[in-house]
Formats: C-alpha cells, structure tokens, sequence
C-alpha cells in the first residue's frame, strides 16, 4: 500500500533558487540532496519514490517537506546553526596565561611547561581550573613553545 504523494507547493522563486543551488559550483552535498528531494516532491513524486531515486530514507523526505512547508526553503535546505560549547578561558585569562608564559618560569625551574603552566594559572587564580590540554592548544595557537627556550 503506497502513500499518497505528499502535496507541496513550491513557490516559482523558491524552484528558480533551487535550480541555481543545482547548477552552482560549491556547494554541501546535503544541501543538494535536499533540493533534489524538493524539486522531485514538486513534480509530484512521493516519498518512497523520491527516497529510491537519492540516499535518503522516505521519512527524511518527508521530513525536508514538513520543513519547508513550516519554514520555507532555506528552511528545508539547510541546517539550523548549532551552539557549540562555550570556550573553557575567557580572553582575560587568556591573555593573563599568556603574558604569565611569556615571563620568567617560577624559582628554581629552568623553563617553563605545559604541565606547569596549568598549575601555575591556577595557583595564581589566573583560571578556576585549566587542564594541561586547555593550556597546550593556546600555547600552539600563539606559536608559543616555552618548554624550548631557558630564561
């Protein structure tokens, strides 16, 4: 038993747009697939058989329809823009790691490290708490290589 095509309509702008997404050089596979599933639901294809045509399952189908209808084409071609997780240092304590680096290492030790420097910050209440990968990656992200060089 067979369902019954779902009834879109594509505005005659949002097609056009759709043809150009086709046509243009750059463009994310997913958002391609997205406009093909588009443009075969406006010719009037169903679900399944626009899921047999290109690797989408029939209820993705249906799915990028329902998005389109509610949300209209950018909608339905593209994803909504996801929140990351907050950066671990703030640039004040970026900045204040930094500068503690780039001064002289504690008495008695020759140079600095990432394992020290993550213990120092936080003996010095720079950050609450940092992690010796935390302070690495900002380390390689100035080009600092502190652990090279005696003061």
């Amino acid at each position: 038993m067979a369902r019954r095509p779902i009834p879109i309509k594509i505005k005659p702008g949002d097609l056009v747009r759709i043809e150009e997404i086709l046509r243009s050089g750059v463009v994310q596979v997913r958002v391609v697939i997205r406009a093909l599933a588009l443009r075969q639901l406006a010719q009037g294809c169903a679900a399944p058989q626009v899921a047999r045509a290109l690797p989408l399952t029939a209820k993705a189908v249906r799915q990028i329809a329902h998005r389109y209808d509610s949300g209209g084409l950018d909608c339905a071609l593209y994803d909504r823009e996801r929140h990351g997780a907050k950066p671990l240092l703030d640039e004040s304590q970026r900045q204040g790691v930094l500068a503690m680096v780039r001064g002289r290492p504690p008495e008695g030790r020759p140079r600095w490290t990432v394992r020290l420097a993550a213990e120092e910050a936080v003996r010095r209440k720079l950050v609450p708490r940092a992690g010796r990968e935390t302070i690495r990656m900002l380390l390689q992200n100035h080009d600092l290589k502190p652990w090279r060089e005696t003061v």
